[in-house]
Order: structure tokens, then sequence, then C-alpha cells
């Protein structure tokens, strides 16, 4: 069975910083996913050097399958020396894994990462090793759908020390606090992001050490196909809607003209859905036979903007979507279900829209923006344009 590799992450800065010394690195190749989670020395602009250059590197080279020890080896060559403590030093979590689950994780000195396997919190087996002259723990990876792995710099286990804890956030508490927030329909960004706001919680927002937490869940492939928009061709509709349908786990049309063709095509009729009514996105339709139906450019518009919230490393809103309006019943879709997005985008001109503010090159303009921002989500997207 094919699953997908789904990864989110979330940093808090060293109070007073502007720059984070942690950075996560992530990169696709083939069949495998490689994700770093690097901790510079220090914090402030040394540290993010420090970090960047670990977390590239790593990252570049595991991801191209060079043996770790030769990883190790560049890395230490490659980093600049402190010269106030005179270390070259970042610590590192790299995990390397493909789509049936199976691959392996290596960590140098930080916090150990977390192994949730239904609902419970567990630790892998570690295998020491001794690489240039660095202790390096090695575990095997077999990972089993909804399993997640989490993985944090060391100011998740320091958060609260002086302020509201002795002795921080020991790691059994924060394994406990995993297993009491465990939902499987939880996104790994969605995680990332819970156990980063506890972080800042202990802090009391003013975080003591720079804070990165970065999740991996591994899941059921879903994949979603989006009509936005009736081909240039009319006698083509019945050609194009076709092609919508074929394949897909999940389908959604976005405008009226889109949700006419189908509605056609389908035999069914549209029903106007004014259950959940929101100022800003227009309401919902229904269709028998898809799965969300929606009007376009202006639900379209706020989906690129709970978008590039739910991107953000630094946003501590939670990233779930419980409204039921339709931008965010699309956001649920794409963002958190979906692991292969396929778009299909008719360049028709909309005769409804002459005169007003709305184009087709805004329409086109938002869907490259949204694919964009789904591959940086480490979703498999396909613009096909008609």
């Amino acid at each position: 069975m094919s699953l997908f590799v789904d990864f989110g992450y979330t940093s808090l800065n060293h109070f007073g910083e502007e720059l984070c010394g942690d950075k996560v690195e992530y990169a696709k190749n083939g069949d495998y996913v490689t994700l770093v989670l690097a901790d510079g020395l220090g914090s402030g602009v040394k540290a993010n050097i420090l970090s960047t250059l670990t977390s590239k590197i790593l990252c570049t080279m595991v991801s191209n399958n060079v043996s770790i020890n030769e990883c190790l080896e560049t890395m230490v060559a490659s980093l600049p020396v402190c010269k106030e403590r005179g270390l070259a030093y970042s610590t590192f979590t790299v995990i390397h894994l493909n789509h049936s689950g199976d691959g392996f994780l290596f960590e140098f000195d930080n916090p150990q990462a977390i192994y949730i396997h239904d609902g419970k919190c567990l630790d892998l087996n570690r295998k020491k090793l001794l690489i240039s002259g660095k202790e390096v723990y090695q575990s095997e990876l077999k990972l089993k759908d909804n399993d997640y792995i989490v993985t944090m710099s060391d100011g998740a286990i320091h958060a609260g020390i002086g302020a509201t804890l002795n002795f921080g956030w020991e790691r059994e508490d924060i394994k406990k606090y995993l297993e009491s927030i465990y939902d499987s329909k939880l996104s790994a960004k969605a995680m990332a992001t819970q156990l980063a706001k506890s972080c800042n919680d202990l802090y009391l927002d003013k975080p003591g050490d720079d804070t990165t937490i970065a999740a991996i869940k591994i899941r059921k492939s879903l994949n979603v196909h989006i009509m936005v928009g009736p081909p240039v061709e009319k006698e083509k509709d019945d050609y194009y809607v076709a092609r919508f349908l074929d394949g897909a786990d999940k389908t959604i049309v976005c405008g009226g003209t889109s949700s006419t063709i189908v509605a056609r095509y389908l035999k069914k009729p549209i029903e106007v859905d004014l259950n959940y009514l929101e100022a800003d996105v227009p309401p919902t339709g229904k269709i028998e036979g898809i799965d969300l139906v929606t009007e376009g450019v202006l639900t379209l518009r706020r989906l690129l903007e709970l978008s590039e919230q739910y991107l953000s490393i630094v946003d501590l809103s939670p990233k779930i979507f419980v409204r039921q309006d339709g931008a965010t019943r699309l956001a649920d879709l794409l963002f958190v279900q979906a692991s292969d997005v396929v778009f299909f985008v008719g360049q028709s001109i909309n005769a409804a829209h002459q005169g007003l503010p709305i184009d087709i090159t805004m329409k086109l303009k938002l869907v490259e923006s949204l694919a964009n921002n789904l591959k940086k989500m480490g979703k498999n997207v396909i613009v096909n344009y008609d």
C-alpha cells in the first residue's frame, strides 16, 4: 500500500532575537523524503548560520543517498568555527523515509525523538555510532498508517525553566502531553504547532531558547481533483468533466459556471447550502456525487490567505479547520487530507465578470499561488489548463 509522508514544523525565536537559531530542511527525491532539524550553537545570527549550513548539507546529501559517515565528515569540514567558543557546533536530527514507511533516523545531541503509534508515545530502538569523533544514534524506521515521529530542539525540554517549571518540561511530560492531544486526524503541522504553542505558554511568551518542533506523519494517500472554471471550447465540456472525475478520491468544483457544467454532465440539480454563512466567504452548494461545491475567485482568495497562515512557521494558531464555510472546508480537504492535488483550470472568460475587477488573469494567479503553497506543504500537485 502506497502511503504519504506528511510533515510540518513550527519555531519560536529566542526572546529578543530576530533570527531563529534552529533550521528545518525538507526534500523529496524519488520515493524518499528527507527532513533535517538542526540547532545551531547559541542563538541569533551565528546560530542561524550554523543551523542553516548543517540542515542544507545534511538534507542535500542524505536525500541523494550519501552515507551518514560522509555527510558528517563534510559537515565538520564545512562549518565555520565560533571565535568565542572555538567550536563549530550544531546538533541535528535526520529522518529519511519512503512511502512504505521504511527508513532511518539519525540523532546527534538533539532531544530524543518521540514515536507515536496508536495514540501512545514510544521510544525508538537506538544504536550508538561513533562517526568523526561524534556519538550519533541511529534508529530503524518501520512506520504504519497514522504513525507520527515528533522531533524537537532543546528549547522544548528547557521550556518553563525559572518561570513556570523548576527543571523545564521533561521528556516524559512532553510524551504525556502528546498523548493527551492525540487525534489520528491531526496533520503533522497541527501536532507540531500545538506542542510549540504549549512550549511558548510555559515560557510565558518570552522563549529563553530557540524552540522548534518538527513532525512527520505517515498516512494513506488521498487524490483530490479540483475544477476551477469552464474550458475555452464549450464543445469540450463533457470531455473536460469526465477527465476531472476520473481517478479522484475527492472532487471539488469552484465557480458557478463550472458547477452548472458538472451538474448537467451528472444530470443532478445544484442546491445552495445556506446553513453556514460567513461575511467574507460566499455560500457553498451541493451536487450529488461531488464532495464540495464552492464559489470561485472570492473563495479561492480566502483559501490562499489560509494557506499562507498554515505554512507560517511562527503562527501558533491551531492548524485544524472546524468551520463549515467554503474556504475552510477547502482548506481541510487540500491542506490536511490530500496527498495529491490535480487542478483542472478552465480559461474561458466569464461573461458575468465583465466590468468587475475579476478576470482570468486573477484566477490563474490564484491557482498558481495555491499550487506553489501546496507543493511547499509536500503535496504532489499537477495543474491542467483547458
